[in-house]
């Protein structure tokens, strides 16, 4: 095995996106507001979805910070947000004109009951039309849905490509200093604090809403994470460090999770009291456990059990990005469509599930396979991104 990549880092990215698959399917199910709603809609898996929900995207984020970093390394700041903007924007883009429009189509269908047929409703989505609304909840169009992630990846890239130009050679110095901080009880202690700090003071006044300009409590926390992996990329001791607290930090996640799953079943009657909302900022630093410590044991099984390459890591590599543009426009149409089977849900679900998967890969098989569809779905090299250089050929960020 080669010390100096970390493909365990490649494997979590494959797993945590088709977890995502799981999750866009899981979300027809919930009461939770979403694209298109099952009649079988109810709380039921409402529990698994939170079991993932806290820290799934910010460790993609932190994922991404890593490979940010490892790239600076082999080539200059310049150089690398031109790649990033071509590889991010170009799907970004596609993905809202082309991929996107089918799942606001069928949102408006059932949700304001759109009698329209979709050719009348993309002239309306061109026209940028914003009467699409159900009291003060109006449908902004174009849109990006989940394609949300690749618009902040992208303006996280530029704004950490700047810092660490700025940088310059301070950029290690910092590294090293953070890698020595959080040894011990800090490398769960410190972030935890950091995303409280954030959840305390933002999340009220912010309420996610994936808009970009105005979703300050996301950016608090997504950029820290990705900051985060950026500085941390090549202090191997804290991958160490993660492996050996692999055991702790899965009994943390599952004690938080159990604990939010609880809090968050209190009827809401009994939730509004003074007796329950006392407890309230202890439960949001709770949530804050459950978003870190999941993080750490992903990372840690990760580093123990997954750190090797093959055949298969190389094509899922290649291949989960694709998969993620198409996978919620497959999920949705494919929904709406088998509505008036009246499946159970659990057979539909299962349906749903590995319908969504195989489309994908088949989407992705002809994808690679033509040139000018690549860049539309962001594909390049099937090298690790996560590849550091060796010490001796190690540069540092380059200004």
């Amino acid at each position: 095995m080669n010390n100096n990549r970390l493909y365990f880092l490649d494997w979590i990215r494959i797993l945590a996106f088709f977890v995502l698959i799981l999750y866009h399917t899981g979300m027809y199910y919930v009461t939770w507001d979403w694209h298109v709603k099952s009649p079988y809609a109810s709380d039921a898996i409402e529990p698994l979805m939170i079991l993932s929900s806290p820290w799934r995207l910010g460790l993609l984020f932190m994922i991404s910070g890593v490979a940010t970093a490892f790239m600076l390394q082999k080539v200059r700041g310049g150089a690398l947000l031109r790649q990033r903007s071509w590889r991010l924007l170009v799907p970004l883009i596609f993905g809202m004109f082309v991929i996107v429009p089918p799942q606001a189509y069928f949102e408006v269908v059932e949700k304001v009951a759109y009698q329209g047929g979709y050719g009348e409703f993309m002239r309306l989505y061109m026209a940028r039309y914003h009467g699409f609304c159900r009291g003060d909840d109006c449908l902004i169009m174009p849109t990006w849905n989940h394609l949300w992630f690749v618009a902040y990846l992208w303006v996280y890239t530029m704004i950490g490509g700047l810092i660490v130009w700025l940088l310059g050679a301070r950029f290690n110095a910092v590294s090293d200093a953070l890698g020595r901080l959080l040894s011990g009880w800090r490398i769960v202690v410190l972030p935890v604090a950091v995303l409280a700090a954030a959840r305390f003071t933002l999340a009220d006044h912010f309420p996610s809403t994936h808009a970009l300009v105005d979703d300050w409590y996301n950016h608090a926390q997504y950029f820290f994470l990705f900051a985060l992996g950026a500085l941390l990329a090549t202090q191997r001791g804290l991958w160490s460090r993660m492996e050996a607290l692999r055991f702790t930090s899965l009994g943390l996640w599952l004690a938080s999770w159990a604990l939010i799953v609880c809090y968050w079943s209190i009827p809401e009657a009994l939730a509004n009291t003074p007796e329950v909302q006392q407890w309230k900022p202890v439960f949001r630093t709770i949530y804050c456990l459950c978003q870190w410590a999941p993080i750490l044991t992903v990372c840690g099984f990760g580093h123990r059990h997954l750190n090797f390459d093959s055949a298969k890591r190389r094509y899922l590599t290649e291949a989960v990005f694709p998969v993620y543009i198409l996978h919620q426009t497959l999920i949705v149409c494919m929904a709406h469509w088998m509505k008036p089977l009246k499946l159970a849900p659990g057979i539909e679900g299962v349906f749903l599930i590995v319908l969504t998967f195989a489309i994908s890969f088949a989407g992705f098989e002809v994808v690679r396979r033509i040139a000018v569809l690549r860049p539309l779905f962001g594909l390049t090299s099937q090298k690790s991104a996560y590849a550091a250089q060796a010490p001796a050929a190690a540069a540092s960020p380059a200004r």
